[in-house]
């Protein structure tokens, strides 16, 4: 944990600052450069002709490099760093690759229309955090995406690249957010991608393995109803199509008193995915808010936790 300083640098610089409008403008953002480089592998290498075989080993091949190149670019700048400072420079080079402040002002985009009862606004606002078809989502579908969508990308958005930097760095933090990026670009079960980002979706699912049970045992212990959070967390987490998401998506179903995930579409057809924390009331634009400040006093503990371990 000789790195927890330079993360509590990152994640109080991000939760401050994020990553300015102006700086994507001109230079763009460390995920989308990553992102150039996926999709050039994706063009060459994703031949739809090529056997499953060969299109899984070009996969396994893809990933490797993208993981490879962003490790090694973090171990890169790591060892141009003075030893003197663990802490500073390390944080500030971290902090892009950390989405606290983001990640709230886009679940608060959601919140703020629909307290208004502006639903196509709202709708428009969640469209832009989550992949399913917002034209079907009312007010209850709105609020319990908004939730999911915010507990889910606390682990994989800020927890994770978090643990994985304070263990190791800049090659932690920048390699987890190659295989994040890999991931939610061609991580997906679809003709194209299920042979070619095989490795991208087993990779992730490792890497999150740890954080998310984390998040979710983090969002149980400082939520308004703690023993329900956990009982709901170790009760239905299982029951999620994702091995991690579930598990802090239930704990917040269960410290917000709320169902969580269902049925839902997907490219026009009906998901029929099981409920978290059923039995429970559908959340509604209030549920949002609290969840944003339950997410806020997470942020904190990580911010926390990071300082004390940086002394220890």
């Amino acid at each position: 944990m000789g790195f927890a300083g330079a993360m509590a640098v990152a994640m109080v610089l991000e939760g401050l600052l994020g990553w300015p409008n102006s700086l994507v403008a001109r230079i763009g953002h460390p995920v989308t450069w990553l992102g150039r480089l996926i999709d050039a592998l994706d063009a060459r290498w994703n031949r739809e002709k090529a056997a499953p075989s060969i299109r899984r080993a070009a996969g396994v091949a893809a990933a490797l490099v993208v993981l490879g190149l962003a490790a090694g670019l973090g171990w890169l700048l790591q060892s141009l760093i003075s030893p003197w400072d663990r802490v500073v420079l390390p944080g500030i080079l971290a902090m892009p690759f950390i989405a606290s402040r983001s990640l709230y002002e886009h679940v608060v985009a959601v919140a703020r229309p629909l307290e208004a009862g502006d639903i196509a606004s709202a709708r428009s606002a969640v469209a832009m955090i989550v992949g399913r078809d917002p034209a079907r989502l009312d007010e209850t579908g709105i609020a319990r995406t908004a939730l999911e969508s915010l507990a889910e990308n606390a682990s994989d958005g800020i927890v994770a690249p978090v643990f994985w930097g304070a263990l190791f760095g800049l090659p932690g933090i920048i390699g987890y957010k190659a295989v994040n990026t890999l991931d939610s670009m061609i991580g997906h079960r679809t003709a194209r991608y299920e042979a070619f980002g095989w490795a991208s979706a087993r990779i992730d699912d490792v890497a999150n393995a740890v954080p998310a049970r984390l998040t979710g045992l983090l969002f149980a212990l400082i939520s308004a109803r703690p023993g329900n959070a956990f009982a709901c967390m170790f009760r239905d987490a299982r029951k999620h199509r994702s091995i991690n998401a579930g598990w802090p998506e239930a704990a917040m179903a269960g410290g917000l008193a709320v169902r969580l995930c269902g049925p839902r579409f997907y490219d026009g057809e009906l998901a029929d995915e099981p409920w978290l924390n059923e039995g429970a009331r559908d959340p509604n634009a209030a549920d949002i808010t609290e969840g944003l400040r339950l997410y806020i006093r997470a942020m904190a503990s990580i911010t926390a936790l990071l300082v004390l371990l940086a002394f220890v």
